[in-house]
């Protein structure tokens, strides 16, 4: 949620708890929310720190942590190019020094991560806690929030392997993020005393007169970042890839991939469809291996047992590490039984 959405809601619900709100006018339409509606959602954590929930969490649980919900996505270290694009990378110990990462300016990076843009570590702890993991957003304790950013952090290199991060220190930490003065913070929306007397922002005066809004505007509108054609549709139809619920889906990619999701979940789907509306060929290949294996090489494994049917279907649904080395395999909880036996079928009949 951006942080102007944020301040809506925010207006929203102050609005809702005041006396004469609509509510009074339009009897019947609506209700006031409840102290429980607004703290679910009011879990935003702004960059003064001001809504960060206590707790800690080491490197080493981090990287337990990762490993177990993050890392078939993003690589045990960070790195993965295959479903999104590398977390770490890019930053060096002067653009910790600095604050600025050099290679941006450069151009020196052949591509961007997480570390080498966000200037604010509130808002990587923000976006965990908020969206992740993708199959299960919101499910993460603060604890573990916390370790994973650390293992995150000791990965780009900003804290050592035996560092605790937590609530106590974290502003410590936002000093040494490497483009931490990547941003401008001369706006009414960023809050806190003015970098002046020391903080992070201008005190949170607004810009009333739009004397900063409507300076140098752009006479034309430019994509500034595409996938490159050929990797369009390289792990299948983008479309159909994201999250099972929300109202936000991806971009349509490839020639009959890029049909429309309707003709895809009809009745007369078959099973590669399914699989690729489940967002399964992101991580697998029919004779390839991708993140995960391809189905071949699962189909040649389990050839010829006679319980390979539910272990795979029960594998599937619970996911798993170990078999198919260190990157674990998440939970698919949300797909119904009948369509992942439909899937284990159809990948142990040899995916046809």
């Amino acid at each position: 949620m951006s942080r102007f959405s944020r301040t809506i809601l925010a207006l929203a619900l102050a609005g809702a708890t005041s006396a004469g709100f609509a509510f009074d006018h339009y009897k019947g339409i609506g209700r006031q929310a409840t102290p429980a509606e607004v703290k679910a959602w009011d879990i935003d954590v702004r960059p003064d720190f001001k809504g960060l929930p206590k707790g800690s969490g080491t490197v080493d649980r981090g990287q337990e942590v990762f490993e177990e919900k993050c890392a078939s996505c993003h690589g045990t270290f960070g790195e993965s190019n295959e479903v999104f694009t590398p977390l770490i990378g890019g930053t060096t110990k002067d653009d910790i020094k600095t604050g600025n990462v050099k290679g941006l300016s450069s151009g020196d990076l052949p591509q961007r991560t997480t570390f080498t843009k966000v200037a604010t570590i509130s808002t990587i702890f923000d976006y965990i806690q908020r969206a992740m993991p993708w199959t299960a957003p919101k499910s993460m304790k603060p604890d573990d929030t916390y370790a994973v950013l650390a293992y995150m952090l000791n990965l780009a290199e900003i804290v050592p392997a035996d560092f605790t991060l937590s609530d106590k220190n974290i502003a410590e930490v936002q000093k040494l993020m490497p483009n931490r003065h990547g941003m401008t913070t001369d706006h009414g929306m960023w809050p806190g005393a003015s970098a002046a007397k020391g903080g992070i922002g201008n005190g949170g005066k607004p810009d009333v007169k739009n004397t900063a809004c409507m300076k140098n505007c752009k006479t034309e509108v430019r994509i500034g970042s595409v996938l490159p054609d050929y990797a369009r549709d390289a792990h299948g139809n983008l479309f159909d890839q994201n999250r099972s619920f929300g109202p936000v889906r991806g971009i349509k990619t490839g020639g009959a991939a890029a049909a429309p999701v309707a003709a895809t979940a009809s009745a007369g789907a078959g099973p590669l469809d399914l699989a690729t509306r489940s967002g399964c060929m992101a991580c697998h290949g029919v004779n390839n291996k991708i993140v995960g294996p391809g189905y071949n090489e699962v189909q040649a494994r389990y050839k010829d047992q006679p319980d390979a049917a539910a272990r795979l279907a029960l594998k599937v649904k619970n996911g798993g590490q170990g078999v198919w080395g260190s990157v674990p395999m998440p939970p698919n909880g949300e797909m119904k039984d009948a369509d992942i036996n439909t899937l284990v079928a159809w990948i142990l009949s040899g995916a046809r």
